[in-house]
């Protein structure tokens, strides 16, 4: 554990206003002005003692805040960096349980892949970078880090699916499960229990809390949470019924790596990590909501979902013009440059 030495300016209490006072005794609760200018070294749980007459061991039961899921944030401007850089350590001064670190993306530019410590975490922190900062942004779809045994015996944690290692190079993929209790009315239980077996899940336990009420235990990826599952929770209980998860640990599964492709040129931002089992589907959704998405070209693309160099769904972009090339059969260059030139 990193230790750091500050001389200790003021003492005081509130009450409740700022009282300055000599000294502060056990069981009494006060403040502390140290010209600590980095909040990254005062986190909540950390152990202050006299740094001649030091604690031998840091008070227990504290623990830093680990992210559970990651998403990439880019502004739409590029000029926008420096400011989106600025607003994020602004951010983290009353928020240290948000992580950041610089990420490129030849499709996006410049921004930076965040930790969270959950979903509605991650919506606020947006959120606020909009509203209070004036920044307009592109988020990525939001990832969890997964552990990649490797074949030479290393364990990865990778939480950016353009850095899993190559198939060749990894033996297997583990996961983070969660368990999830879903507190529903009971004429909700059926369309819940469809929602989380869909997602995965390991069913556990029903019990009824009253005669009108049920708590259902599930274990399930987090990965299958980290999208839509509470809209879908909210939307099939027509908004009664809530939810609480809790981490349980990290398990093996068959997952791969899905690429898009946008006239064969690979998108590293829209890569995703996914079950074998929801590969074509996820794929399929993928390529037909970026048919309608990108706009027509002067020439005609495809949009593909790969698994390495096997394509699982396509859906091509026709060209905003007459194909005058189509009457050529052969002959000379310089006839088709001519009518391309003309057109």
């Amino acid at each position: 554990m990193e230790e750091q030495e500050y001389y200790v300016d003021e003492l005081g209490v509130l009450s409740p206003s700022q009282m300055q006072v000599d000294e502060l005794y056990a069981g009494e609760v006060g403040y502390m002005a140290a010209s600590i200018r980095s909040v990254i070294d005062a986190r909540v749980g950390d152990t202050i003692t006299n740094s001649v007459k030091r604690a031998e061991t840091a008070l227990p039961g504290y623990e830093e805040s680990t992210p559970m899921v990651f998403s990439g944030l880019f502004p739409v401007d590029a000029d926008q960096f420096t400011e989106f850089r600025d607003a994020l350590e602004k951010l983290q001064l009353n928020d240290a349980s948000l992580k950041f670190e610089p990420e490129s993306s030849s499709a996006m530019g410049f921004g930076f892949r965040c930790g969270f410590l959950g979903l509605l975490h991650m919506e606020i922190v947006q959120e606020r970078l909009e509203r209070e900062y004036n920044l307009n942004l592109i988020t990525t779809a939001p990832s969890v880090v997964y552990r990649v045994q490797c074949t030479n015996g290393k364990m990865v944690e990778c939480s950016n699916p353009s850095a899993l290692p190559e198939p060749g190079q990894r033996q297997s993929i583990e996961e983070p499960f969660v368990k999830i209790e879903l507190f529903t009315p009971k004429e909700y239980i059926g369309s819940l229990m469809e929602l989380a077996q869909d997602r995965r899940g390991e069913f556990k336990e029903m019990k009824y809390m009253n005669e009108n009420r049920a708590s259902i235990v599930y274990e399930l990826p987090l990965a299958e949470m980290a999208g839509d599952f509470f809209d879908q929770l909210k939307s099939r209980s027509k908004g009664y019924a809530s939810m609480e998860y809790s981490f349980v640990d990290y398990r093996e599964s068959q997952l791969i790596k899905l690429d898009i492709q946008i006239n064969g040129e690979t998108i590293d931002p829209l890569a995703t990590i996914v079950h074998r089992d929801k590969a074509y589907s996820i794929g399929r959704a993928l390529t037909q909501k970026l048919k309608e998405l990108i706009p027509r070209q002067m020439f005609k693309f495809s949009i593909q979902a790969c698994i390495g160099a096997k394509a699982i769904a396509s859906e091509t972009v026709s060209a905003i013009r007459k194909d005058v090339l189509a009457k050529c059969y052969g002959g000379d260059i310089s006839r088709k440059k001519k009518l391309l030139k003309k057109q």
